[in-house]
């Protein structure tokens, strides 16, 4: 049985400019599992009625379910985050499509860590997200 191709990883030690991109789209298989797997019920991602009487109109898709999209460039990078801060900036709806970057934009080769300054943007190139995550990068040999 042939398994579907893990995206290449990126094993070199960051440096300074270093960037990592993804595009993905939301489905509302995603968001339901999710929601199953935190408990989030936040009526605004699970009550149509509710939600059609606020700015959003529709269900928005989880803010931190947006954010792990990061998580997965900063596993190309094998990366162990310590520290992250999120700014959600506009809501992200079942279909969007969203292009994750990372950037390396700090690094300190002494203590083996560094600092990502990462941004999630819609397809209109509407930025959804802004975030700095700290935290020590992988050196393991592939």
């Amino acid at each position: 049985m042939d398994r579907p191709a893990l995206p290449r990883r990126i094993l070199e030690a960051p440096v300074v400019g270093a960037k990592a991109a993804f595009t993905r789209t939301f489905t509302e298989a995603d968001v339901a599992l999710f929601i199953g797997i935190t408990w989030d019920v936040n009526p605004l991602h699970t009550d149509q009625v509710y939600v059609s009487a606020t700015p959003f109109k529709r269900l928005i898709v989880p803010g931190l379910l947006t954010a792990s999209l990061l998580t997965h460039l900063g596993g190309l990078w094998a990366f162990l985050a310590t520290e992250m801060r999120f700014e959600f900036v506009a809501p992200v709806y079942v279909g969007d499509t969203l292009t994750a970057e990372a950037e390396v934009v700090e690094a300190d080769e002494s203590r083996g860590w560094v600092r990502l300054r990462c941004r999630c943007a819609n397809a209109d190139g509407r930025e959804v997200l802004r975030a700095d995550i700290t935290g020590f990068p992988g050196r393991f040999q592939a």
